[in-house]
């Protein structure tokens, strides 16, 4: 059956599971697994569960970096530090930055204007007003919501690639949370190629990456968590040298006292409430971590229709696995042959 009970508690936090090494090997791959030195360490950073595993005779070395990697990262991006790069631009409004958060901004403005504002980085007022990022939640006033609505714009953000700095418009602030995960796993695999692995893979939260395949050359399967039952999984897909990213609903929300509705962090930048697009849950497979990340966030807030038109635009950068509300899984054919489910599969770009 493919619907299996997920059985790793660390990894069950996350929305996609690295389910590479669970499958039986014949004897001589075992043997070969045996040989290969594997080093696996776990950590917590970024607000979520992260679990680091490389293969390799230096994958002692190449975890270690890893973690440090992941612990600087988190320190240099997050707005819970004050001294943060960008923490410090949206307390003063502008600042300098360095080469890695140019890419994520650029990359972050790129998808923006790709995807017609779906994914913003200046959102970060409305996560702060619903309580996302304090765990203090509330459900804000329509009036509130309206007035920050007028700062969200990543239009407003002045930045300058070669001076390797960032201006906000007064009352905005920026948060690269929708896209920091999807960078340090590519730069994990960076560091795995630097060290000579032979194989990895990388879980940060609901982000999986893939560095080449398994250690007996075969694909690593990574599973898919069902929005509808969190301890099954609605399908899985099967990799190599790419990450697996999703978003979904079920991931961080909370329900309000008064009225009994659930409200979830991913957040429309067009309204200033979490997205109702139809979708509960969207993978994205990419060889870019960075390009995941986002496409995971902005195609969730597009829905079903758009997010295809957007694939059918930009499909060569990636492929996808939608679940709709009515729990149809839509998958695009780049990968439909390497997915399995037990649920009904449409394939979109079929008819093409």
């Amino acid at each position: 059956m493919m619907r299996k009970k997920i059985w790793l508690t660390l990894l069950a936090v996350g929305s996609v599971l690295a389910l590479g090494g669970c499958g039986k090997q014949g004897e001589s791959a075992q043997k070969q697994s045996r040989e290969i030195p594997v080093v696996q360490k776990d950590i917590f950073a970024m607000d979520t569960y992260m679990s680091v595993t490389g293969y390799g005779e230096r994958a002692e070395e190449a975890v270690a970096a890893s973690l440090q990697e992941i612990t600087r990262l988190d320190k240099m991006l997050s707005v819970g530090n004050p001294d943060s790069e960008i923490s410090v631009i949206n307390s003063e409004g502008t600042g300098s930055i360095s080469r890695e958060t140019a890419v994520m901004v650029e990359k972050a403005l790129e998808v923006g204007e790709r995807t017609g504002g779906k994914f913003d980085i200046t959102i970060f007022p409305l996560m702060v007003e619903w309580g996302f990022t304090s765990g203090e939640f509330r459900v804000p006033e329509q009036e509130r919501l309206q007035e920050l609505l007028e700062q969200v714009d990543f239009h407003q953000v002045d930045f300058d690639s070669e001076q390797g700095t960032v201006t906000l418009e007064a009352g905005q602030g920026m948060d690269l949370g929708g896209i920091a995960k999807g960078y340090t796993s590519d730069r994990i695999m960076e560091l795995f190629r630097e060290y000579g692995l032979v194989s990895g893979v990388v879980t940060l939260g609901g982000n999986v990456e893939c560095f080449g395949t398994k250690t007996d050359g075969s694909y690593w399967n990574c599973g898919i968590r069902d929005p509808f039952d969190e301890s099954e999984l609605l399908g899985a897909v099967a990799v190599k040298d790419s990450a697996v990213i999703t978003s979904g609903a079920y991931e961080r929300n909370f329900t309000d006292e008064k009225t009994g509705q659930i409200y979830h962090h991913i957040i429309d930048p067009a309204t200033g409430y979490p997205a109702d697009s139809g979708l509960v849950s969207v993978t994205i497979v990419s060889k870019s971590g960075l390009l995941a990340d986002a496409l995971s966030t902005a195609l969730y807030i597009l829905g079903e229709e758009k997010a295809v038109e957007y694939w059918r635009q930009y499909g060569d950068e990636f492929d996808m696995v939608l679940m709709t509300e009515d729990k149809r899984v839509v998958v695009t054919e780049g990968i439909a042959e390497r997915f399995t489910s037990d649920y009904e599969v449409i394939i979109a770009g079929a008819e093409d």
